[in-house]
């Protein structure tokens, strides 16, 4: 894939509009930095931060699809991007490198390792957003060129397998339906914000199409951010802020020079107890925030108990995916599967389970390389039949109750 730094003027025909969103990994120990990235793209960016790299990774394999990775080179950006590129099972997900400066050093690092971008933790030159919608189309063009290229193979759904998905499917949302209301009822007391969550993801025939799960993170938590950043009390660096931070150490009554008889010295400041202990619960509030800034608690039991993947039901009852077929996948990792052989597994219909699910069950997944969950979903898009799809039925039991998720 060609690099290209945001310095050389890509241009896209559409400009993103204001209610544009993308999922965004953000990788820095520095959270005061996450802070103010939340607080001026909060509103355009769905953003899950991490400080460590691993829980990065293993984010994007279990439950957050990204549309971008911005990580900060002191954070381990450059350990992150060789993973990322190396491994088939993340494919061409569009990789930002952070730099506190750019200087031609780390800029031609960038253009070896092949990060898509490179930027200064200010954003000041060039067009975040524009380069984010720039990616996006990409994807979108890759989509269409892979759809072309497999339009004469099979990846139609038989009547059979129709038939099947909207028999089991419509009995088991009927006899679950409590379950769906209770988890609704759940998920809207605990937090405001819509009951499910949509992600894009590529099916049967290079089709993309939403897929549905139980939204298990809170939609107010860019707000939260942006409050904890103005309350950030590190930004007073010049004279002129010490002296307004001075004063917001003062309820208002003392700063019009009214009677206030709970004025204190702390640490050589005077304060106003009420503002001291105003402070205290923010930051309280602050370090909570920090420590879960996304998931809520319904959303916490609900990916323990993989409750949340229960929607996906209605993607079958919907004819999105099947029972049994290859696991839908993300834009940017179906994108690098777009090879004359590779994309062949694309031929075949998506599905909740599928062949390499069931497939090696005593090692367990971490034991099957990516290069060989494609050539077993290849295998299936060539060779599924009513039997096929039985058996891996049956064996999708016993798969659910051993130790190793497969």
């Amino acid at each position: 894939m060609e690099w290209t730094n945001q310095s050389e003027g890509v241009t896209v025909d559409t400009k993103v509009p204001p209610s544009a969103q993308y999922r965004i990994a953000y990788l820095t120990k520095d959270f005061e930095q996450y802070l103010w990235f939340s607080a001026n793209y909060g509103s355009y960016l769905q953003i899950e931060y991490f400080e460590d790299k691993e829980q990065l990774l293993k984010a994007l394999q279990d439950y957050f699809p990204a549309d971008a990775i911005l990580a900060h080179v002191k954070s381990g950006a450059w350990e992150l991007l060789d993973t990322v590129r190396n491994n088939a099972g993340f494919g061409n997900i569009p990789f930002i490198v952070l730099v506190d400066s750019l200087n031609p050093a780390v800029v031609k690092n960038a253009r070896i390792k092949k990060a898509d971008d490179i930027y200064a933790t200010d954003f000041a030159d060039g067009d975040l957003l524009t380069r984010l919608h720039y990616f996006t189309k990409r994807q979108w063009y890759v989509a269409r060129k892979a759809s072309e290229k497999i339009e004469s193979e099979k990846n139609h759904t038989p009547f059979w397998k129709r038939a099947i998905d909207v028999i089991l499917t419509g009995s088991a949302v009927i006899l679950l339906s409590p379950v769906f209301i209770l988890v609704a009822l759940l998920i809207r007391f605990d937090s405001k914000g819509p009951v499910f969550y949509k992600s894009k993801r590529v099916g049967a025939g290079y089709k993309i199409f939403d897929l549905y799960k139980f939204r298990t993170m809170r939609t107010d938590a860019d707000q939260m951010i942006k409050k904890m950043a103005a309350f950030n009390m590190y930004n007073a660096k010049t004279p002129q802020a010490e002296v307004k931070a001075e004063m917001a150490n003062l309820c208002e009554e003392c700063q019009s020079g009214g009677f206030c008889n709970r004025r204190l010295f702390l640490d050589g400041k005077e304060i106003c107890e009420k503002v001291h202990q105003a402070q205290k619960e923010q930051k309280a509030a602050f370090m909570k925030f920090q420590n879960d800034p996304r998931i809520t608690r319904v959303g916490n039991f609900l990916r323990n108990t993989s409750l949340d993947e229960l929607p996906q039901l209605i993607n079958i009852l919907k004819g999105d995916m099947s029972l049994v077929g290859n696991r839908p996948l993300p834009l940017y990792e179906a994108e690098k599967l777009t090879t004359d052989h590779n994309i062949l597994r694309f031929a075949g219909p998506a599905g909740l389970t599928g062949l390499w699910q069931v497939t090696k069950r005593g090692k367990g997944k971490s034991d099957m390389s990516e290069e060989e969950r494609t050539e077993l979903d290849i295998t299936y898009a060539k060779n599924f039949s009513f039997r096929m799809d039985l058996e891996i039925i049956l064996k999708t039991f016993p798969a659910l109750f051993q130790s190793e998720n497969v």
